[in-house]
């Protein structure tokens, strides 16, 4: 539940309507600890399925074992995911696995994604460390780690000379398969481009493609995080927290001035005002769900599936193409700790390695045909040259 409290911005409820102790001691922890109010919710429902679960089994969460962890990591990857009764749009009507005809996404299914599992496996092993060094909670973590874990550093002996193997943290925890980032064709961008009803809408995705910063980065921005002259913004990254000024193209700031010109006697105006607001009355600042549903309505118009991260996806794509453009530049940009985390838009997208390998059998099959051979001189028997040569009649 959301209290609105900045000291307590979320609140497990128990089914007699009272705060759970033990995971609001949890929450101030990653409050401590600099986490968002967006990580507090997101942890809070990985707890509320696991809580959910134990009150199924009749099992306080003090005297949770392996056992019942075991089988919520069976049941977790198993069940059918609840989820609320309103049109999904195009993958309504799909079913799982099926793939998307405009994007080729596979449909999510009815369960749950393997990076929920995987997340929520960390979370509850986390949960338990915590109440365990604290003295509040059982000695035995029931979310252990992998027997390659426990003692001591992981690969402490590891043979330099030898690959490594992957490692799995915990013992429930799933192997997660490897993505690979999926871009927006050109082509498809420049429709989706197209059908956008309006300037703010224009101006976002102009800044998503352009920048390729984070949704939540780019809508929690104010009007003092503008800088028109350096074509500049400022954005406060999700993970550090930090303020970074993040080039974007002219057009971006084009789209934002035309839709600031629209709706100039309409919004508040100063330095720490939103720069985006909804379109509908009441106007209120812009929130990320309000964007998200901007970009469903223009897919169900173009029968795409196409999610705000994909333009941050797109963005990466487009500047890792770039011949003059360094890595290393892409990664600040991106705003990646790690630059093996950039390196993964390296990889090409399916359509090209499709292209490139159909050329490819092309240009093998030019190359084996054999030339016919030159018609024989005036005064010699083809026949004659066919024996000397060894060429059958």
């Amino acid at each position: 539940m959301e209290t609105g409290d900045r000291y307590e911005p979320y609140r497990l409820i128990d089914p007699d309507g009272a705060a759970v102790v033990a995971v609001a001691v949890y929450f101030q922890e990653l409050l401590a600890a600099g986490k968002a109010p967006s990580t507090v919710r997101s942890y809070g429902m990985d707890l509320l399925r696991w809580w959910r679960f134990l009150q199924a089994v009749d099992v306080p969460w003090d005297r949770a074992t392996r056992r019942e962890a075991r089988d919520f990591s069976c049941w977790i990857q198993e069940t059918v995911k609840p989820r609320k009764i309103k049109d999904q749009g195009p993958r309504a009507v799909r079913g799982a696995g099926a793939a998307n005809p405009v994007t080729g996404k596979p449909s999510t299914g009815s369960g749950y994604a393997p990076a929920t599992v995987v997340h929520s496996e960390t979370v509850l092993r986390r949960f338990y460390y915590v109440h365990r060094d604290s003295g509040t909670g059982p000695l035995l973590n029931p979310f252990p780690l992998d027997l390659s874990r426990r003692s001591g550093r992981a690969h402490a002996h590891h043979n330099p000379m030898a690959g490594w193997k992957p490692d799995r943290v915990g013992r429930y925890r799933p192997s997660l398969p490897r993505r690979i980032p999926r871009s927006i064709p050109e082509a498809w961008f420049n429709k989706l481009f197209a059908a956008l009803p309006s300037n703010r809408d224009r101006a976002l995705v102009a800044f998503w493609i352009s920048t390729g910063v984070r949704a939540s980065e780019l809508i929690g921005m104010r009007q003092r995080d503008l800088d028109p002259g350096q074509q500049l913004i400022s954005v406060v990254r999700k993970g550090s927290r930090a303020v970074q000024q993040v080039p974007a193209s002219a057009d971006a700031f084009v789209w934002l001035r035309l839709y600031q010109q629209e709706v100039h006697a309409q919004v508040a105006r100063g330095r720490t005002q939103p720069v985006r607001w909804t379109r509908r009355d009441p106007i209120r600042p812009l929130t990320y769900h309000g964007a998200h549903r901007m970009l469903e309505r223009v897919n169900a118009s173009l029968g795409a599936d196409w999610t705000l991260h994909d333009l941050r996806h797109s963005a990466a794509a487009r500047m890792v193409r770039d011949p003059k453009l360094m890595l290393s530049n892409v990664q600040w940009v991106l705003g990646h700790a790690h630059l093996s985390t950039t390196e993964v838009y390296l990889t090409p997208h399916k359509d090209e390695v499709v292209a490139g390998v159909l050329a490819h059998h092309a240009r093998q099959a030019r190359e084996n045909i054999q030339p016919a051979p030159p018609p024989p001189a005036p005064g010699y028997d083809p026949a004659s040259l066919d024996v000397l040569f060894g060429r059958s009649s």
